[in-house]
């Protein structure tokens, strides 16, 4: 590679790396002259890398924002990571930016250098969606980054929910955060009319045109999305992101056996064949059954409300038994 020409990689490189830059730390960087560094700030303006210069006797130097998107530098741990991104984009349904990061995929593989190309290709990545009771319908892009930009702006949201048919009144509502959850994209958002917050799934959300007023962003319950969003879908509802039921048992099964099939609770190991398994979900009849799916005798350690719904599991089971001998 010419020797200018190197150089003007590692000062983009350099660029990128931060966001401002003195003309005299970049000189230094690329051991070369300040009146260098000038002309390959110009070189770099002239490919359409929209560069600012900043006052002072050094110059300093930006990076900024252009009309276009120029050529990018990656190095070779970013060329891989952003493949690997764009295969998950890619293979994920609903997500809206699916053949668009397929066509990106595409053009990223064809240039990249045979040693990197080796490396991406033997990471085939595939995200698989569980089955969900009720499947999402497609979720478009345009939606996601009007969505997001809302959000950005606090600017208030009209739209139509569920038919989308545009004949009732439309929901009002300040959009908070657009998060995914199980496969779905959902907008978090106060809604003004019923004066509560409210989770919207994205896919059943027609957007309605202009937006509405500035508002100021209201706390979620909580003060977490990620902790109010995992108590909303768990049946809490109180921003705590914990289960609305916990309770504890003692399993005669060995701890680390337990803790194999324990994604969301606390299991304690008493001996060689005994564990204690503290968790949670949204109904105590649920968490009855939750500890009932291991093959071992269970004991109660508490509340009584566990022990109620293993009593009340127990006799549906029996009549459920005593019904299907009857036929």
């Amino acid at each position: 590679m010419p020797k200018t020409s190197a150089r003007l990689l590692a000062l983009l490189s350099l660029l990128q790396a931060r966001r401002d830059w003195s003309g005299l730390v970049l000189a230094e960087r690329l051991d070369v002259s300040l009146r260098t560094v000038r002309r390959d700030v110009d070189r770099l303006r002239e490919l359409g890398y929209p560069i600012v210069a900043g006052k002072g006797p050094d110059g300093g130097y930006r990076l900024g924002a252009g009309a276009e998107l120029p050529p990018l530098l990656f190095d070779d741990d970013q060329a891989v990571a952003l493949t690997v991104a764009l295969q998950l984009v890619a293979t994920t349904p609903g997500g809206g930016f699916a053949e668009a990061a397929a066509r990106a995929l595409h053009t990223v593989r064809q240039v990249l250098p045979s040693r990197l190309r080796h490396r991406v290709n033997a990471l085939q990545v595939t995200a698989v969606d569980r089955p969900a009771s009720r499947p999402a319908g497609p979720v478009g892009g345009g939606v996601l980054v009007a969505l997001s930009a809302a959000v950005h702006a606090r600017e208030i949201l009209r739209f139509d929910y569920g038919s989308g048919s545009g004949d009732g009144p439309a929901r009002r509502v300040e959009p908070h955060h657009v998060i995914t959850w199980d496969g779905r994209w959902y907008l978090v958002a106060w809604d003004l009319d019923r004066g509560d917050w409210r989770t919207f799934r994205v896919d059943r959300i027609t957007l309605r045109t202009p937006n509405g007023p500035r508002f100021v962003a209201r706390v979620v319950p909580g003060g977490d999305v990620a902790a109010y969003v995992t108590s909303t879908f768990r049946g809490s509802g109180d921003g705590s992101g914990s289960w609305p039921c916990r309770g504890t048992v003692v399993l005669d099964l060995p701890a680390a056996v337990v803790a194999l099939y324990t994604r969301d609770g606390v299991v304690e190991e008493i001996g060689p064949d005994r564990c204690r398994l503290t968790f949670g979900s949204w109904s105590w009849p649920s968490l009855a059954a939750a500890a009932a799916r291991f093959d071992a005798d269970i004991e109660v350690v508490g509340p009584e409300e566990l022990t109620d719904a293993f009593a009340r599991l127990a006799d549906r089971f029996a009549r459920t038994v005593a019904g299907s001998r009857r036929r």
